[in-house]
């Protein structure tokens, strides 16, 4: 039976952590938020990291061959985010954001010399750049909103509170960002409203494409289409509840169902497939707690995947071309996390009247990509393991974060564990107010 060691740690404070791109007010615990006119703003992160472990693509398979390997270190932008809102007036607002992701894309034409003068394209940069956000909503009353278009899906921690001012790490939390997307955005519709110190979101968006499930993901991969379009032969729900009822803390459910197979471009309509649903199911707990000198947040997911062995067969007989990774798929995938820190500058006057802040921060979690599978379906067991972190953020002024921390990723024998040390710095802020 596989353990869960996760050591909650418990705090009563926080800090005023920037609000999300999504909705500023909204984590300000206001009824609704307020724009005047335009708002601009965006995130960004840079980041640097020396991996004390191999990175070979053979590292699980041949775990002997590679314990002594030299570590390895990577620059990376994870995330440079713009956005732009604009209040219509009469209840009407839109709001956008492109994503630029671990530096964004670039190619060129390039006349090789060396290749006798032929014309040569090449790709210089790796990276994505992504419309994270579009949408148009209208408030009906504070307890009724109607948002259509391309929308952060409300399931987890990671997914609404992703801002690098919002989580200790230097990256997003490994473990949501494992199992599934994160940050999860679907064009649907949705619902949402506060009735006093309560929150609520319903959503109808496309279900998940079966084909791109995985072992090392889990569903991670398969809400980003490959094609010009996301197909919608399935669609899916999610709902999420917050309550507000103590003072500073913040308590979340989430859940999401909907059908994966034969939501791609070609499915296979043969009649040995009908009783395929790959029906996915989601359930989450969350919690934020913030006050004046701690703050402590954590999550608890688990996922189930109906027919997953069946998808995991279909998916084999797919061909080369197909962006399937046609690996084994879990029917049950878990993530479980904490972390907390403490602003030591609480105890340095001037530092806190300038309000800055330093906290010491510890994080554990433990999450398994492959946590069950069904019979005759390989375990890779190189998919558990336990992540510990500890580290420090400053903060010189609430908009700008300078992280560093060092981490443990403990896997099970016989795989070598996977230490690292990373430093990075990143902002979250408004050009508008």
């Amino acid at each position: 039976m596989k353990r869960i060691k996760i050591v909650f740690l418990a705090a009563f404070s926080g800090i005023c952590c920037m609000a999300s791109a999504q909705d500023e007010a909204e984590k300000k615990h206001e009824v609704l938020p307020r724009f005047s006119g335009l708002t601009l703003g965006g995130y960004a992160e840079a980041a640097y990291t020396r991996n004390f472990y191999s990175d070979s693509p053979f590292r699980y398979m041949q775990p002997a061959s590679h314990k002594n390997d030299p570590s390895h270190g990577r620059f990376d932008l994870p995330h440079i985010v713009f956005f732009v809102g604009y209040d219509f007036g009469k209840g009407w607002r839109i709001n956008s954001e492109i994503e630029f992701e671990h530096g964004g894309t670039e190619s060129a034409m390039e006349v090789e010399a060396e290749e006798g003068g032929e014309y040569e394209q090449e790709i210089e940069r790796g990276g994505e750049v992504v419309l994270e956000q579009f949408w148009i909503e209208k408030t009906i009353t504070q307890a009724l909103n109607i948002r259509a278009g391309h929308i952060i899906v409300p399931i987890g921690l990671t997914n609404g509170n992703h801002l690098p001012t919002q989580f200790f790490t230097v990256y997003r939390p490994e473990g949501e960002n494992t199992i599934f997307p994160c940050t999860w955005h679907e064009t649907g519709i949705s619902v949402w409203g506060r009735i006093a110190a309560w929150r609520y979101e319903a959503m109808l968006l496309p279900g998940l494409d079966s084909e791109l499930f995985g072992s090392e993901k889990w569903i991670g991969n398969a809400s980003a289409s490959p094609y010009e379009f996301r197909i919608a032969n399935k669609y899916a729900g999610a709902f999420r509840l917050d309550n507000y009822s103590v003072r500073g803390l913040r308590m979340g459910i989430s859940a999401y169902y909907g059908e994966s197979f034969r939501n791609s471009l070609m499915p296979s309509y043969a009649e040995k497939f009908n009783h395929i649903s790959g029906a996915v199911s989601i359930g989450s707990f969350d919690f934020e707690y913030r006050g004046s000198a701690v703050v402590a947040r954590g999550y608890f997911d688990y996922g189930h995947l109906g027919d997953s062995k069946s998808i995991y067969i279909y998916n084999r007989s797919l061909p080369n071309q197909s962006p399937s990774p046609r690996t084994a798929i879990a029917s049950d995938a878990l993530a479980a996390g904490v972390e907390a820190g403490y602003d030591i500058f609480t105890h340095v006057p001037s530092l806190k009247k300038q309000n800055q802040k330093m906290y010491l921060f510890g994080r554990c979690e433990y999450y398994d990509s492959m946590y069950k599978t069904a019979k005759d379906v390989q375990d890779e067991k190189w998919c558990g393991r336990q992540r510990f972190v500890a580290g420090l953020n400053y903060f010189p002024i609430n908009d700008i974060v300078v992280k560093a921390e060092y981490a443990a990723g403990l896997l099970d024998a016989p795989f070598n564990n996977e230490p690292s040390v990373s430093i990075g710095i990143a902002y979250a802020g408004f050009f508008t107010r």
